[in-house]
């Protein structure tokens, strides 16, 4: 793929207190875009707190682009009921590459940057991006839109294809 910064591999570890959609539970799935890219996770059968533990790789040529998260409750004999969304960028999360790449041999667990939630991203809480066993991991807990509650937790990792990020 021309281009390609690298890889962002996603860890949708779980879903919290999540909206009811049939009767009296819901069964979630989790769908993941950037730009042209589409990635889901299996559906967790009656569960409003699913843990799917699952990892989608999404390729990087434009870092520029947000990353969605929409959460839809499967339904068998009609269309899938929307369950909440979120948005988030990648841009923190490359500019602490570049600090770890020019730093270098940073002790393992150094956090190198943290994001505050904001009204103008969609965490529900303080997220750090941390060197973590010779990798930059990012936990992020997302506070769904357009819904009337839940959130999903995250892990980002950066793996790199082409040598160091350097722009």
């Amino acid at each position: 793929m021309e281009n390609m910064l690298g890889l962002l591999r996603l860890h949708v570890i779980r879903g919290v207190n999540l909206a009811i959609r049939d009767s009296s539970s819901s069964d979630p799935y989790v769908i993941v875009r950037m730009g042209k890219q589409k990635l889901r996770t299996r559906v967790m059968k009656k569960n409003l707190n699913p843990e799917w533990n699952e990892d989608l790789t999404l390729s990087i040529t434009d870092p520029t682009l947000p990353v969605k998260i929409l959460v839809y409750d499967r339904d068998w004999f009609s269309r899938d009921d929307k369950m909440g969304d979120a948005v988030f960028h990648i841009d923190p999360f490359l500019e602490a590459i570049r600090i770890q790449n020019q730093l270098g041999g940073l002790p393992d667990g150094t956090v190198i940057m943290k994001i505050q939630a904001s009204r103008q991203n969609c965490l529900s809480e303080e997220s750090k991006i941390v060197w973590h066993k010779g990798k930059i991991v990012q936990n992020m807990f997302l506070r769904l839109q357009n819904v009337e509650r839940g959130e999903v937790e995250l892990q980002l990792e950066w793996i790199d294809v082409s040598g160091p990020l350097s722009t």
